[in-house]
């Protein structure tokens, strides 16, 4: 990664100090402006962290997927979850199965990261 020129971090910052201008002219104070939460669009470590991660502590009391049983524990944490967002959001994503040959062409986590960062 390349660090922010100069000139960029200048006018980061003029950024920052326009906005703080503009807020408190409209007289939007700290706690009306972050009571409004921002829209986000879905990242693959967003429903690792914010969905999988809380069930999984919650249902089996571990802290990391590493620590998760080959098929007992992602079954527990999948159907809870995956029931949880079919009845809220009535989406339903099946669990990847293992297709012939699956583990020559899934992508392994740092290529997954590296392909998301591009």
């Amino acid at each position: 990664m390349t660090q922010r020129t100069s000139q960029q971090n200048r006018a980061l910052h003029k950024y920052f100090e326009l906005l703080a201008e503009a807020f408190n002219e409209s007289s939007l104070t700290v706690q009306l402006v972050l009571k409004e939460k921002i829209e986000l669009d879905w990242q693959p470590s967003m429903v690792k962290e914010l969905l999988w991660r809380p069930a999984q502590q919650a249902l089996l009391e571990k802290q990391s997927t590493t620590e998760l049983d080959k098929v007992e524990d992602i079954t527990t944490v999948y159907e809870h979850l995956n029931r949880h967002i079919a009845q809220k959001f009535h989406i339903h994503v099946p669990f990847p199965s293992m297709e012939p040959d699956y583990k020559d062409t899934a992508p392994l986590h740092h290529e997954h990261q590296a392909k998301l960062k591009r």
